[in-house]
Parts: structure tokens; C-alpha cells; sequence
């Protein structure tokens, strides 16, 4: 199988022209490749199946290797098994009914309601900018709204008389949002008794401002949620978005319809919103295998 490797390398160089460096990266992938196929006394490639790839996408997924670098990986080897069949090596294409990249991605990192629950209690409501951390948590929270979204946000776009807020998402698409109770209460409380103190001149009519009276960066809101992230003793990578994967995980959790979550969301597909009812049902079989007495048996 090494001479058909070489064979295949020396057809991307001068066939198709690729350059030493993608043809590099392509030896990398299928030497690896080649190398658990000989562990498993695969010697032949007439005897590649695709439950040997799909054991390999397995292997290189537990060893903690990012989607996108699976699928890369992957896409070598369809390279290669096309290749295998064109120059008449085997007949079939173990490749050509596999999952594409799109089906497996990971999904995303969410936390749970009590996780929650600790975040939103942890800035210190005794001052003015614990007042407005905490009405940026529980917005976050209520509305799901991506941190771009939020930045924009102005004081006019929250209704608090119907608790509604409204929101220029993609596309200088507009949608509304409930925002419930909990948050309009937290909003509010921080447009009477903090806001006033870090706004001037320059603060315009932007809802939630920084330190310097100025629209917050990316960056800013970042630092502040990975703050409050360490103070609540979580150890989970939690970024802004992590929060918007919790708003729609824990809606889907209580019944909610996925349309509106869509709609929530501001996705045009609704094959995005999906993924979160993939997200739900793994957690519970995480659940199942951590908690029930007959999981963990061995037959």
C-alpha cells in the first residue's frame, strides 16, 4: 500500500498540480491512515471496508481532534479511494456513502440551568457596573441574541411594557424577541441606577455601555462574561455564544416549539436550529450512561 500512497502523491503533483504543501498534508493524513489499517492486518486495499473508516473517523474524533480538521482528514481520503477505483485498485468506494462533514459537526457547549443560575448571581449588585453586568447576563439569557446583536442593541429596541425586544440581526434582518420578566426587571433597574453613571456625550442611545461610556467591543463583553464564568467555579469553555446555545438547548428542554425557536434565533434554515435537538438528546444519553444503575454493567 505504500507504493499505491506514492503513486497517488505523485498524481496530485503532476495531474493535478497541487502544491507541496497541500501534497504534504495529504501524506500526513494517509499515512496515518495507512498505519491503522496495518494494525488491523488490513493489507490489501481491495479489503478496505467502510467500517475500517468509519472506526478510524472514530478513533480521531476521541482522540480530541476538531471537526473541522476530522473533515479535512476525511476528505482525503475520498480523495484517495476515488483514485483507488479510477485507476481499477478495487471496485468499490468505501468512501461514497459516508456521512458528509455537515451531518457530524460538534455540537455546541451549552450549560445547564443550574450553571445558570450561578453566573446570574454572581456580579456584585452594589455597584454600578455589578447593576449592569447582571442585566447583560440575564439579556443574554432571556433573548439568546448574538454578542454583535447585543452591542447594538439601543435603549428604544427594549418594549418593556410588553416585554419584547427588538433585535437587527443578519442581513439587517429585524426581529422581536420576549425577554421576559426576570431580565426586563434587571434592565430596568440598571437603566435607573447605573447606566446614568457611565453615560456622556458620546453614549447616544446605545443600551449597554462600558466603562467609558462607550459601545462595548467583542472583546470587553468576553472579559467580562470569562469573569464571572471563573467566579461561578465553571470549568466548561464558556464564550458569549455559549449562552446563546443555552437559551435555545434549555427552551427545546421545556417543550418549545423548534419553528419558534427558530425564529428566536434568526435562523434563515431551520436546519440550524436542529442541531440543538441533536444537542438535547445527547445530553440525556450522557445522563443515561452517568446515572442509571444498569448503564454501566458489562455483558
Amino acid at each position: 500500500m505504500k507504493q499505491i500512497l506514492d503513486q497517488f502523491l505523485n498524481h496530485l503533483s503532476v495531474e493535478v498540480g497541487l502544491s507541496s504543501n497541500t501534497i504534504e498534508s495529504y501524506r500526513r493524513d494517509l499515512e496515518r491512515y495507512l498505519r491503522f489499517l496495518r494494525d488491523r492486518k488490513v493489507d490489501a486495499v481491495g479489503a478496505i471496508g467502510q467500517e475500517h473508516i468509519s472506526k478510524f473517523i472514530t478513533l480521531l474524533s476521541r482522540k480530541g481532534l476538531a471537526a473541522n480538521t476530522i473533515a479535512r482528514k476525511l476528505s482525503s481520503l475520498r480523495r484517495f479511494h476515488k483514485f483507488l477505483v479510477i485507476e481499477g485498485y478495487c471496485d468499490v468506494d468505501p468512501t461514497s456513502t459516508l456521512e458528509s462533514p455537515r451531518q457530524w459537526r460538534k455540537l455546541p457547549t451549552f450549560l445547564t440551568q443550574e450553571e445558570i443560575k450561578n453566573l446570574l448571581k454572581q456580579p456584585d449588585l452594589s455597584a454600578a457596573l455589578g447593576l449592569r453586568d447582571e442585566a447583560i447576563l440575564e439579556f443574554l439569557y432571556a433573548t439568546g441574541v448574538r454578542i454583535s446583536e447585543l452591542i447594538h442593541t439601543k435603549r428604544k429596541d427594549v418594549l418593556t411594557e410588553v416585554e419584547l425586544v427588538r433585535v437587527i440581526g443578519k442581513g439587517n434582518k429585524e426581529r422581536i424577541i420576549p425577554i421576559g420578566r426576570a431580565a426586563i426587571a434587571s434592565v430596568q433597574k440598571y437603566l435607573r441606577e447605573a447606566r446614568p453613571k457611565l453615560a456622556n456625550e458620546n453614549s447616544e442611545d446605545v443600551l449597554f455601555l462600558n466603562r467609558r461610556g462607550r459601545p462595548f467591543s467583542r472583546m470587553g463583553l468576553w472579559k467580562i462574561l470569562r469573569k464571572y464564568v471563573t467566579q461561578a467555579g465553571i470549568t466548561k469553555r464558556v464564550s458569549p455564544h455559549t449562552i446563546r446555545h443555552s437559551f435555545a438547548t434549555h427552551l427545546l428542554e421545556g417543550g418549545a416549539d423548534l419553528r419558534a425557536v427558530q425564529m428566536m434565533l434568526g435562523h434563515a434554515d431551520i436546519s440550524t436550529t436542529q442541531i440543538y435537538t441533536h444537542l438535547d438528546r445527547e445530553y440525556l444519553k450522557q445522563e443515561h450512561r452517568e446515572f442509571h444503575p444498569r448503564s454501566k454493567m458489562k455483558i
